[in-house]
């Protein structure tokens, strides 16, 4: 649209978008400080916590290229202000809820409709900005609100619970939500692809479904992965999966185009994206576990000490977009600093030598605004220019996939070996995987990279 390019439009444009991984990081980060009274407080059974902290995954990993795809072919403002309303509605369902199942209802939900938010605004960045240095910055930007939101959710979730109830928080994300639905609708203009697709129907059914159970089964695995449920769930998605990839090379509009998986970029920030969730989300997630539970430390120590993580990550996105290295550079220096700095939380089973701690998470918050900051940019830029909102929807459901495989094996690791072996096991497993990837995505070639996608890119969109 001519609109874009007028000086005032695209900055506000991106202010709007770039709010959106803000509130739904914040949203999904809620619990993890305030799980103990939100569990006692709804009568969580055994797996009640478990459900408590997984749920809201499991609705975005299940939705997120679905709704990325529906995004691009019907309107990506209009996805987007859909999914902050139902956003607003679940959150005042999980305010009031008075039992688990109906919380878990609301936060699964939340899930679906922070998909739709996620892939929506990220879509919108990529068409606002569709190249150059431009692209870069207002990437990084965007990236640095995933740092931020992790960072806001946690300290707000414990905040409110002393002063007033773990409920507070959310309705305060309700009228956040409900705010950005309005400001969305009246601040942004409509955009969707040139070349929209009908509904792959059964693509659709078979990869929601698919994912589900995957990560239901994950979910649930966490309190014992023989049980019948758990391994029914994983069989049920492998099924469902097979089935997607089958009906996917048949049909000649598929939700997800198999044909990307060839590209080395794709493949970079797929692949980065699902590290990223199982080594450094999935750690991170269950860490304040060990350190409330080993060491003593309450709810709000534990959501500032991880401050030290998520402000860093912020503060060193926002810059991000101005250094001069390949997007897949800057995500190999990420992976390796995380690696790097997650090498001092080795013995944090054991003992918590504060300043070495701090410093491990320093180290690494800078590798994750790096990372928040490559893998934005790559999500876009990996997929057809009419096709930005299904890359970040790819992107972010490996992302969210991964999260929840890496804080279900971090548990089972820490719960087989105990708190002491099972910690340095699961920290040194993570340091390995994010090291071999940073390698890994060196390899990337730059011709095979950006800039031949780019010609691809506007060589498709000439035809």
């Amino acid at each position: 649209m001519s609109s874009l390019n007028e000086p005032t439009v695209r900055p506000r444009t991106l202010a709007i978008a770039s709010s959106a991984p803000l509130l739904v990081l914040a949203n999904f980060t809620l619990p993890m400080t305030a799980l103990p009274q939100t569990a006692a407080s709804l009568g969580a059974g055994p797996t009640g916590p478990v459900w408590i902290l997984g749920s809201i995954a499991l609705g975005l990993s299940a939705l997120l290229l679905v709704a990325g795809g529906l995004a691009d072919d019907y309107g990506r403002r209009r996805v987007l202000v859909t999914g902050a309303g139902v956003l607003a509605v679940a959150e005042v369902v999980a305010a009031a809820s008075p039992n688990i199942p109906v919380f878990v209802l609301a936060r699964l939900v939340q899930g679906a409709a922070g998909a739709a938010v996620l892939a929506a605004s990220l879509g919108i960045v990529g068409h606002a900005y569709p190249s150059g240095t431009r692209r870069l910055r207002a990437t990084a930007r965007y990236g640095a609100m995933i740092g931020l939101g992790t960072a806001v959710g946690p300290l707000l979730s414990g905040a409110l619970a002393m002063v007033a109830s773990w409920r507070a928080a959310y309705w305060l994300m309700a009228a956040s939500a409900l705010a950005l639905a309005v400001v969305s609708a009246r601040g942004l203009a409509e955009s969707r692809s040139d070349v929209p697709r009908k509904l792959d129907v059964p693509g659709v059914v078979l990869l929601s479904l698919g994912v589900a159970a995957l990560v239901a089964g994950v979910t649930e695995g966490r309190t014992g992965w023989t049980r019948p449920l758990v391994l029914g769930a994983f069989a049920l998605g492998v099924v469902l999966l097979a089935a997607f990839v089958a009906a996917e090379r048949r049909r000649a509009e598929p939700l997800l185009d198999l044909a990307l998986f060839r590209r080395p970029m794709f493949l970079v920030s797929t692949g980065g994206a699902l590290v990223v969730g199982v080594a450094v989300v999935g750690l991170l997630s269950y860490l304040p576990t060990v350190l409330q539970s080993v060491h003593g430390l309450t709810p709000l120590d534990t959501a500032l000490l991880f401050a030290v993580w998520s402000g860093t990550s912020f503060l060193t996105s926002l810059p991000a977009g101005r250094i001069r290295l390949r997007a897949s550079t800057r995500l190999a220096t990420g992976l390796g600093l995380s690696a790097a700095g997650f090498c001092a939380l080795l013995g944090v089973g054991t003992s918590l030598p504060l300043p070495l701690v701090v410093a491990g998470l320093a180290v690494s918050g800078v590798g994750s605004g790096l990372i928040n900051s490559s893998i934005t940019h790559l999500a876009i830029e990996s997929v057809p220019a009419h096709r930005v909102s299904m890359g970040s929807g790819a992107n972010n459901t490996a992302r969210y996939i991964g999260s929840s495989l890496g804080a279900a094996g971090v548990a089972a690791v820490v719960g087989g070996l105990g708190p002491v072996a099972g910690t340095t096991v699961a920290v040194a497993g993570c340091v390995a995987l994010t090291g071999v990837t940073a390698l890994a995505a060196l390899l990337v070639r730059p011709e095979s990279g950006e800039a031949g996608h780019q010609r691809r890119a506007r060589a498709m969109v000439a035809r």
